[in-house]
């Protein structure tokens, strides 16, 4: 990976058998989308000259395996002053970082298929499974939707949207993320309060179950 321009921020063995967890530092814009790719295909090629077999499938039919998902990692720098527009002195997200989940959250439901588009990902929205199964989100809980990671005057506070799988289209599913976070700041949108107790009991709509469910989800929008 190193080699192809993609050294790993961190390389974490994970639950499931032969299952990885691997992140890397922040990039911008259409650079982080055109890695996923370049990601994907090394990891294959690597494997595959080995006599292995690399697969980005969210649940493989294995024993003892656990779901695997794409947690997309993400904040706003400020054009005048490049300062991450998230970060708050007082609270763990700016008032434009709540904005951005709230429009996040408003537009997840038709955005699921962008972020889950096979059959077998909808196998993952479980409950205490750290993946989500409704639409909430909370500061700093791996059940939530959306999750904020950071703290009062952290200058690295952003948000994690949980929802994608390893198989996701990195250009749609990151570009749905934006146009929905950008539309919540232009209409100065509130998102409902953060879930401070189990986000898998709260009182929130419940993501799609299957892809049917969630392509009706999107044919009914107008927004996407």
């Amino acid at each position: 990976l190193c080699d192809v321009g993609l050294p790993p921020r961190s390389i974490e063995d994970e639950w499931g058998p032969g299952q990885l967890e691997i992140s890397f530092a922040p990039m911008a814009g259409l650079a982080a989308a055109d890695a996923a790719v370049l990601f994907r295909s090394a990891v294959k090629q690597v494997c595959q000259r080995r006599g292995l077999l690399a697969t980005f499938m969210c649940r493989p039919a294995l024993p003892n395996f656990f779901s695997s998902g794409w947690h997309l990692h993400q904040s706003l720098l400020s054009r005048t002053d490049g300062r991450n527009v998230f970060s708050s002195p007082d609270e763990a997200l700016s008032q434009e970082g709540r904005q951005f989940v709230a429009g996040l959250l408003e537009h997840a439901m038709p955005m699921t298929v962008f972020a889950t588009p096979t059959v077998n990902g909808y196998k993952r929205y479980r409950p205490y499974s750290f993946a989500p199964d409704r639409v909430c989100w909370a500061v700093e809980n791996r059940g939530a939707l959306i999750r904020v990671q950071g703290a009062p005057g952290d200058a690295n506070s952003h948000i994690e949207n949980r929802m994608g799988e390893p198989a996701a289209n990195p250009y749609l599913y990151m570009a749905a993320n934006i146009a929905a976070g950008l539309d919540g700041m232009r209409r100065k949108a509130d998102p409902p309060p953060p879930v401070e107790a189990d986000p898998y009991a709260t009182e929130a709509p419940m993501l799609p179950t299957s892809q049917a469910t969630a392509i009706e989800a999107l044919d009914k929008d107008s927004f996407y």
